[in-house]
This record gives structure tokens, sequence and C-alpha cells, in this order.
């Protein structure tokens, strides 16, 4: 059904995908209009055209309640269409929202990573378009995990719904994800979230995902941070990979026990703000028997979904250790 041709992001011996796909429901179309379309430059398709009983079999797939109605919409990178995809659903009643604030102790979703080859005018047509950030830009030395040394330039912008949107630069270093050579507008390449079990999640990622940890470190904010919390606070930092993967990748983030801040609403569809991601899966039956032995949950059992965005297939939805929806796609 797809007419977009996403690549999957499943490597050669590989059992399942990079990210493919984030699900960001909001009552502000707008918002995001201005800010993904406008500002971040991404190409935006919607409503899409649905018939109701597609709408049914969605909503019974997902988990939404039959009063809880939407429009679809589509934000895309088409000059580099291996990056993350954003699945809009524009919500015709307001629904819990995921975060109160932008305060980085709120469990549950928390960023979007656009990396760029310029990052001083990316920032500057962003100031220019209203946008503000938690801090001032920070600069700083960084080491590659293979031992290379370089530069990063990020800011992390205030986006819709409370939802952290990074602008990083890696100088004399390849950066964090592919980049449109012909425009410093690039991205979404990463996704982080916070938690308050990184082990379960560790575990989530590794054993059942069958991704892999470039990094588990404990680090310590530096002065005037983004993350806007007190300098020297430790925190758990983890990046998730798909095998052989060097893009779409997921960072956890996990403060002091007792520091967290659960707003009571999960980051699930169709709360708002960003719930879902999707992935493609060579073996749903080999994930589901690794969901079971490490208990994740199952939200929809293996059925056929067609899809305006990723295409037509068997998929299923589980729910993550720290709330998330990962909605699987067979290969």
């Amino acid at each position: 059904m797809s007419v977009y041709k996403i690549p999957t992001g499943i490597s050669d011996g590989a059992r399942t995908g990079h990210l493919n796909t984030a699900t960001l429901c909001t009552i502000d179309l707008e918002g995001y209009k201005e800010f993904y379309g406008e500002a971040m430059k991404m190409d935006m398709v919607g409503p899409i055209k649905m018939s109701d009983q597609e709408k049914r079999n969605q909503k019974a797939f997902w988990r939404i309640p039959e009063d809880v109605d939407y429009d679809l919409y589509h934000f895309n990178r088409s000059s580099v269409p291996s990056l993350i995809q954003l699945r809009i659903l524009h919500l015709k009643t307001a629904t819990p929202s995921i975060h109160k604030s932008y305060s980085s102790y709120e469990l549950g979703s928390f960023s979007l990573g656009f990396p760029t080859s310029d990052a001083k005018k990316l920032d500057d047509r962003l100031r220019t378009k209203g946008i503000t950030s938690m801090a001032p830009t920070q600069v700083g030395d960084i080491v590659r995990a293979d031992g290379v040394p370089g530069q990063y330039i990020e800011t992390i912008y205030k986006g819709p719904d409370y939802l952290h949107c990074v602008g990083i630069e890696r100088v004399n270093i390849t950066q964090l994800a592919p980049c449109d050579p012909n425009s410093e507008f690039c991205g979404p390449g990463y996704s982080a979230l916070v938690v308050k079990d990184a082990d379960r999640e560790v575990e989530f990622f590794t054993k059942v995902l069958d991704w892999y940890t470039l990094y588990d470190q404990v680090w310590e904010t530096s002065p005037g941070s983004a993350l806007g919390i007190p300098e020297g606070t430790p925190y758990r930092f983890t990046g998730y990979y798909a095998q052989e993967s060097k893009q779409n990748y997921i960072i956890s983030l996990e403060f002091e026990k007792g520091s967290e801040v659960d707003t009571g609403v999960p980051s699930c569809l169709p709360n708002q703000g960003l719930g879902m991601y999707s992935i493609f899966v060579r073996s749903i039956d080999v994930v589901l028997q690794r969901a079971e032995e490490y208990n994740i949950t199952v939200i929809s059992s293996p059925r056929h979904i067609d899809d305006h965005i990723i295409g037509s297939g068997r998929a299923c939805l589980l729910q993550s250790p720290g709330g998330l929806y990962f909605e699987l796609f067979e290969l």
C-alpha cells in the first residue's frame, strides 16, 4: 500500500532493522506544520485518505478507543529516505498529554535528534522562525566509539508537545545520520527516552529486539547543560543500535532514583506526544518468543496490516518496559 518505498533498515544477517517510524499524537497540527514542516523543512503529506474499515482496523491494532478519532499525516525527509519517518495522528478531541513540561526528569519519550552538517546555519534559521532552545548552543570535544576524536555543536530546541528536538553537528567526524549534501537540514536520525530502569531497557533491546549497546556509561551534566538540571548530576546514558546500523538509533537516560518524574501518562497511543516506534523484523514469531521469555507485554498479536506509510504485511505490537509501543512489521 505504501508509495514511499521506505528502507527497512535490516542489514545482511540481522534479525531486526533500525528505527523506521516514530508516531506522535497531537491536537496541535499547526504547531507540527510550523516546527517540522516550515522550520525543519520536512515534507508533509496529508491528511491521508482512509476508508472507515481501514480506520477501524488501525484503531483495533493500536488499541485506540472507538470514540477517539484522528486524521493521519506523514512528515519525512524525502531527499534522505533512510531517515526516521514521522507518522502524525491529528486528534479531533484531546487525550492526556505524556508530558507536562520540558523537564528532563519526566519519564517517557524525550527527544528526536536532527543531525546537521551546519549547526550554526540551522540555529540561525530556527531562531528567525521563533523557535527557542533549552540553553545556548554547546560546543565540546568528543571521541567516537572507535577512538577517533572530534567536536560536537549541539542545541536542544523546544518542539511541540514538550518534545526536545536536538540540532547536532559533529566536526571532523561522520555525522550521527546521513545528511542531505545540498542542505543543512536533515534528520530525524535518532530518538531518546527517559527511563527508570535502564537494565530492563537493555534487556528489551538486546535480548528481545536483537539490537546492541554501542555505549552504556554514567555521565555527569556539564555547566549550563541543555538538559536543564544541575551541573554534575550523574545519569546513565545508553545507546541502542540495530545490528550493523549507524543511524536511526535510540538512547535511554536514567537519572538517580527518586529524581525521575512520572506524569501518570504513559508514552503510548493515543496520548499526546511521541508514543510509538516502528521497526522491521525478519520473524515476528522469533521476537514474540523472546518477548514471552523476558516478560514483555504484547498489546496486539500478529495480524495482517495495511499501512499507508510503512506498507502492508504481518505486524504485531509490543510495549517496552518504559511504556512505549513498539510496532513490528515482518519483512
